[in-house]
């Protein structure tokens, strides 16, 4: 049997190592794009945030289609997130 013997917490790890970096969102029915400048218990703020409908291929600098959100900042509620990390500028 192995067993964990030391459990070391680091910090700046997930949202917070990336805050400032533009970020793709998977969640359960889009994906979001985004600078991310704000995180708390309950969800992630996005600025300059846009709704990816296709991200073309992934190795692109620019994704196929990305539309603009109503307004530059929003909100994802962290229960909806599959997973993220840095995403494409365009």
């Amino acid at each position: 049997m192995k067993t964990l013997v030391n459990v070391v917490e680091v910090e700046k790890e997930g949202f917070m190592a990336l805050l400032g970096q533009h970020v793709m969102v998977f969640c359960a029915n889009y994906i979001y794009a985004g600078t991310l400048v704000g995180v708390n218990d309950e969800c992630i703020k996005l600025d300059a945030a846009r709704i990816v409908y296709e991200t073309g291929p992934l190795s692109e600098k620019k994704y196929k289609d990305a539309q603009n959100l109503p307004t530059s900042i929003w909100y994802i509620q962290k229960t909806a997130i599959e997973s993220f990390g840095v995403g494409k500028e365009g």
